[in-house]
């Protein structure tokens, strides 16, 4: 199936997993990064890929359908970074060597995960290995798209702004998910691995994922709706003021300004 705009392609795959009853609680899937039947055999398969046996630490999104993906990620000594929804509390950690392994299940939970859980800054952000982002729809050339809000993009771009290195970005779907094509931007972070209850897709030739934060593009709003971002212009800032090219345009100006 191929779409010409991004609403068309999240409206069919809504549409479909009702249809199908592919869809899984919480219920309705549309608006949202839909559950699916299957889930945890999807996050199995994505785990047993050979990336994960370098892997330490990962950032999953906190929705339903990756709670497998951050459960298992657990059990398996990863310690997992997850976002605060709409980023409006930076980021929490959860340490499995912090959590018994029967509080596994309930630490990997949004609702109950809180107490094992601790919030972090972005100066304790640890070197993240692996991004998994949850989805509504993905081609199989890595192509990849979210609820429409970008919160996903922009965690991985405010990643890459912190210092860290690019690191591969994989998704667990339903099968029904898995469209022809869809239109994407160049903010659109694109993905490496795509699992789904019944196999695994390796992107073999996927375009770069983004640098860093494009300010420019940057509603004021969210600056003030996620503190987070603001912080991090500010050390952005700070970082350039400090840089040899900074301190010789404060001189420079200094210079301009003096009688």
């Amino acid at each position: 199936m191929r779409y010409g705009d991004k609403a068309a392609a999240r409206a069919a795959v809504w549409d479909l997993l009702s249809a199908k009853k592919a869809a899984r609680f919480p219920f309705p899937p549309h608006g949202r990064i839909p559950n699916f039947a299957g889930a945890r055999r999807a996050a199995e398969r994505l785990l047993a890929h050979r990336l994960f046996k370098r892997v330490r630490v990962i950032k999953v999104n906190p929705d339903s359908p990756q709670r497998w993906v951050r459960q298992l990620a657990l059990e398996r000594g990863i310690t997992v970074i997850t976002p605060t929804p709409r980023l409006k509390g930076a980021f929490r950690r959860l340490d499995p060597r912090r959590i018994p392994r029967e509080r596994h299940a309930e630490a990997a939970t949004l609702k109950r995960g809180g107490r094992w859980g601790d919030d972090i800054t972005l100066a304790q952000m640890p070197k993240v290995d692996l991004v998994v982002m949850g989805s509504v729809a993905v081609t199989r050339d890595g192509r990849r798209l979210g609820k429409g809000h970008g919160y996903a993009d922009l965690e991985y771009a405010l990643l890459r702004e912190l210092g860290n290195a690019p690191v591969p970005i994989a998704t667990t779907v339903h099968g029904l998910q898995v469209l022809d094509d869809f239109p994407i931007e160049a903010h659109d972070a694109p993905v490496a691995l795509i699992a789904t209850p019944e196999e695994l897709i390796e992107v073999k030739r996927r375009r770069r994922p983004p640098r860093g934060i494009d300010w420019q593009k940057l509603p004021r709003e969210a600056l003030e709706e996620m503190p987070v971002l603001a912080e991090l212009r500010l050390r952005r800032e700070a970082a350039c003021r400090a840089s040899p090219a900074g301190k010789a345009r404060s001189r420079g100006r200094a210079r301009r300004s003096s009688p």
